[in-house]
């Protein structure tokens, strides 16, 4: 029998959404224990004070010491979902980067040191309505993702940033329209979406910021074809993200996550989250 390493995500990691978190990871294990393979399920805590004995691995970490320790073990042929430099790759300063290096559609985007950063920072963004994010990781505090109105309010935020030790921040412009949430499995059919406001699914609250859904229509194979080509620039199987259908039907990618809950669709993305590990690991489906 095949054994793969399991391993959890931290609860810290998991603002808000621990049990589905922990579901999503649960019917995945189970999804491949009835195809045949066995699972040895790790902590974060566990692979950083044990390391991981398996060379077939399906993850769900983001402690940056993890995601070290599997590019290690990728870089010794073993095989991971997502990979270790997916992970790190979707820490929202690396995230952006890559993005707008491969002209994907995102908003307008700038990075600065919180510690050293011009007060015209905003120039390139625009004129009103920001968003400043945490770059350095994921949003694991509320605090993590600020909405602001001016230029004058968002320096402030970033001295904010600057007290708390986070270096990175990112300004982006904020776009409106309606906002979806949509989730994916590379090299599988599967893709979900849906629109958080009105499923009263949300991590912080920001959400509402979009308002009431206006249903602006938009081509759904574009907002799948944007994501799944985000999902491979950042090199990541198993990805959700959320973008914004503009006033005009433009579609804006906002953000991209390496495995997330999957908490409206959850059973059927277990399926196909095992097809994706099982495909990448021996080259064929069970």
């Amino acid at each position: 029998m095949e054994y793969f390493a399991g391993i959890r995500r931290d609860n810290r990691f998991s603002p808000n959404h621990t049990g589905n978190d922990i579901a999503i990871f649960e019917l995945t294990a189970q999804c491949l224990k009835e195809r045949g393979f066995g699972v040895n399920e790790y902590s974060e805590e566990e692979c950083i004070r044990n390391g991981i004995a398996e060379n077939y691995i399906f993850s769900m970490a983001r402690e940056p010491l993890v995601a070290k320790l599997l590019q290690e073990k990728e870089s010794k042929d073993a095989v991971s979902v997502n990979s270790g430099y997916g992970v790190e790759n979707c820490y929202r300063s690396n995230m952006v980067r890559l993005l707008l290096q491969a002209k994907l559609p995102i908003p307008a985007t700038v990075i600065v040191d919180s510690r050293h950063f011009s007060p015209d920072c905003f120039d390139a963004v625009g004129e009103a309505d920001f968003w400043i994010k945490r770059g350095d990781f994921h949003a694991i505090h509320k605090e993590d993702v600020s909405f602001v109105h001016s230029a004058d309010e968002g320096r402030e935020m970033i001295s904010e940033y600057a007290h708390r030790d986070i270096n990175e921040v990112v300004i982006c412009k904020h776009i409106a329209g309606d906002l979806v949430k949509f989730y994916g499995v590379r090299n599988t059919s599967f893709f979900y979406w849906f629109y958080p406001v009105e499923a009263n699914h949300s991590k912080f609250g920001n959400e509402s910021i979009n308002g009431v859904v206006q249903y602006v229509p938009f081509l759904l194979e574009r907002l799948r074809f944007a994501a799944a080509q985000a999902a491979t620039v950042l090199n990541i199987d198993v990805y959700g993200g959320d973008a914004v259908i503009s006033t005009e039907g433009h579609i804006c990618l906002i953000d991209i996550n390496d495995w997330p809950s999957f908490a409206p669709c959850r059973k059927e993305a277990a399926v196909s989250i095992a097809d994706c590990i099982i495909k990448k690991s021996f080259g064929k489906s069970e």
